[in-house]
Formats: C-alpha cells, sequence, structure tokens
C-alpha cells in the first residue's frame, strides 16, 4: 500500500456543545500554597481537569478526545462540554509522542482496475492534493495517500482507519466501503457521492450531466450519446443517472457505451460508438480525460469535432484545454472541495451526515457549435433514420 508524504499541520479543538446543568465554580479554581483560592483559567487545563469537570474517568475523556470507541454519546457530550468550558486543547505533539504514531491526514482512493499507475497521472488526484497542500502547509503533520485495490479493498481500509490521527478524506471509494471506515474512524470526509451518514463535499454530479445533455440539444443535436464511467464509482453513477434523466425528459434515445476514466477508454468506447450509431452528432462523457481520447477516435473515423460531432466532457481538469479542438466540459471544483474536506477534519470530528455542497458549472469552449439545417444535411451520416 504506498503511501507519500508531505508536511501537514495541527489541527484546532474539538468543537463541543455546551452541557446544562453542570456547575463549574469549585472546579475552576486552584488552591495556592497560602490558602488563597486562584481561578483555574490562569493555567493551562489538563485532560485530567476535563475528567473532573465532566464526571467520567481519565480513560473516558482520552477516549472522547482522541475520538476512539468505548464512550457512550452521553459522555461524549458531556467531555465535549468540558473541553469547551475549560478551553481544554490537546498537546497534539505529546499526544503523537505518547502513541508512537505520525499525525497525518490520510487520503484514500480505490482503485477499479489492474495496477495502481493510472492514479499518479490522473488529474482528479492531482487537483485533490492541491487543494488540500496549501491548507496543511507549515503544519507539524503529514499527508499520506493510499491506494487501495478494490478487491482487497475492505481489509485494507480497516488497517488504514485503525493507523488514522488526524483524519482522513475518502477520494474515491464506494458508499459501502466508505460505510465501513467510517464505523472505524469518525474523522472522516468523503470527496464522492457517499452514504448518509458519512460526512461528505457533495457536488451536484447529476445536476452536472443533465445539464451538458441539456446544453446540446439546445445546440440542436439530437442524437446524443454517452460515454460513462466506471459501473462502481459513485461519481460516474451520478453522471449515468444525470444523462439518463435528461435524454428521457427531452424525448431522445439513449445511446451510452461504458469507459473507465482513462483516455484509453474514452477513445475505444468512442469508435464502437460510432461503429454502431454512425448518425451520432453529439456526445456527453463523463471525464475529461475519456473525451480526450473519444475526440481521437472521433477525427480518425474522418468526422470532425465540433461540426459533426460536438462534445462536452465532466471536470474541467488540465486534459480540458490540451485537446483539440479545447474541450467544453462541466467544471468539478475538485480544488475547492479538498480544501473544505481538509478544514472540516482540522477542526476535529465532523457531524454525522454532514453535506457542504458545491455547484458544477458549464465551461463553453470550442469542442461544442450549434448544429445548423445545412451541418445537418453535410452530416456524414445524415441518410440515418
Amino acid at each position: 500500500m504506498p503511501s507519500t508524504f508531505v508536511k501537514a499541520g495541527s489541527p484546532k479543538p474539538l468543537p463541543a456543545r455546551a452541557l446544562s446543568g453542570l456547575r463549574f465554580e469549585t472546579l475552576r479554581r486552584s488552591r495556592c500554597r497560602d490558602g488563597e483560592r486562584r481561578p483555574m483559567n490562569r493555567f493551562k487545563p489538563t485532560i485530567e481537569d476535563v475528567a473532573r469537570v465532566a464526571g467520567v474517568s481519565r480513560a473516558t475523556a482520552s477516549r472522547v478526545i482522541n475520538n476512539a470507541p468505548g464512550a457512550s454519546d452521553l459522555l461524549r457530550t458531556r467531555v465535549h462540554a468540558a473541553v469547551a468550558e475549560l478551553g481544554y486543547q490537546p498537546n497534539e505533539n505529546a499526544r503523537a509522542l505518547a502513541s508512537g504514531r505520525q499525525r497525518a491526514v490520510d487520503v484514500i482512493a480505490v482503485t477499479y482496475g489492474p495496477g495502481i499507475g493510472w492514479l499518479g497521472t490522473h488529474p482528479y488526484f492531482s487537483r485533490v492534493l492541491a487543494g488540500m497542500m496549501p491548507v496543511l502547509e507549515g503544519v507539524n503533520a503529514q499527508l499520506r495517500l493510499h491506494a487501495v485495490g478494490h478487491e482487497t479493498a475492505a481489509e485494507a481500509i480497516d488497517e488504514i482507519a485503525a493507523g488514522t490521527t488526524l483524519g482522513a478524506v475518502l477520494a474515491d471509494i464506494t458508499p459501502a466501503l466508505a460505510s465501513r471506515f467510517y464505523s472505524r474512524c469518525r474523522r472522516t470526509v468523503s470527496m464522492v457521492p457517499t452514504a448518509s451518514s458519512v460526512p461528505a463535499m457533495e457536488a451536484d454530479n447529476i445536476g452536472g450531466a443533465y445539464a451538458a445533455v441539456t446544453q446540446l440539444h439546445q445546440l440542436g443535436r439530437r442524437r446524443i450519446a454517452a460515454i460513462h464511467g466506471p459501473a462502481l464509482n459513485p461519481c460516474a453513477i451520478d453522471r449515468r443517472t444525470g444523462y439518463l434523466q435528461a435524454v428521457r425528459k427531452l424525448g431522445l434515445m439513449e445511446v451510452s457505451a461504458d469507459g473507465d476514466f482513462h483516455r484509453e477508454g474514452g477513445y475505444h468506447a468512442a469508435r464502437q460508438l460510432l461503429e454502431r450509431h454512425p448518425a451520432i452528432d453529439a456526445m456527453f462523457i463523463a471525464c475529461d480525460l475519456m473525451a480526450a481520447g473519444a475526440i481521437q477516435a472521433i477525427t480518425a473515423s474522418g468526422r470532425r469535432v465540433p461540426d459533426d460531432v460536438s462534445i462536452i466532457g465532466f471536470d474541467d481538469s488540465i486534459a480540458a484545454v490540451c485537446t483539440n479542438p479545447p474541450l467544453t466540459t462541466m467544471r468539478l471544483p475538485v480544488e475547492d472541495m479538498a480544501v473544505a474536506a481538509t478544514r472540516l477534519l482540522l477542526e476535529g470530528s465532523p457531524p454525522p451526515g454532514h453535506r457542504q455542497r458545491f455547484p458544477v458549472d458549464l465551461v463553453v469552449r470550442d469542442s461544442t457549435r450549434a448544429f445548423t439545417a445545412a451541418a445537418r444535411a453535410a452530416h456524414p451520416s445524415a441518410s440515418e433514420g
């Protein structure tokens, strides 16, 4: 399980809720040698102070503060309230030394095909790291990237969860695996659609796909095919759903093929679609890398982009500006999502089911064009019904 390490930072204190009915006056004071009582808030509170205020053992206070299992919700509420009342801030360096574990934010991606070499070259993952690293810059921690094969993912994420410190960003993982991880580590934020209980950054993948197909339809395109992503990928599932909703709403025929979020997958899927349905005049492609491959396949068939086949991708990654022509695409704000996810982890354990929503916007470039009557008559397959 390869890991990369980057300097990162220390978290803020755990958030806490007020605990009504407790009286802290006697505990907020300590007795000096001369017998004078002095407010405790002149001194840095310890975990023992937190335990006394909460009315729990030191071990229980430690479990709650370290987000470890073994404490009821009621006890966790009391400890969090005591932390807030006293202004207690854990000494993260001391905790790291005591546990023998380096504080880090873990980034987890599940791979669906053979090998993990593509992970380092896929724009999505570099954008996740680019968003996280400035937040963690100058803070004493590490960033660890885990590429996990789908076949062994359950065992691997259990091992990762056992070693987390600051928490984990789930960059690409199924809802079932996310739930499993979250049951073992509460300091978790997903970057992709996930189970309802798992905190997440939520982009409108369904709405983005729907908007892409609608845009192609408004340009006069009527034979709009789709190239979908991996069947198990949560983002790909939502983008497939958005495409299907749009073609049904617009009364169009569904024409699609499956890809794998790689350039090669887009190339082969586009060739397959053009061979089976030569009258296709537009494609919605669920990933910019696949769209780059599709443009190559379309051009190789003698068709022109955007005149004969207009294309809209998804992501607005570096691949979108490297294609010829430059790609019209739906912008997924990956860096912004990664920034928000990292900040949320540094604040402590996110509330169950927390959602922060992000829009997906159309970015128009040169791979789309209006389909006029003259262009339709000149289409290579205008004779197909």
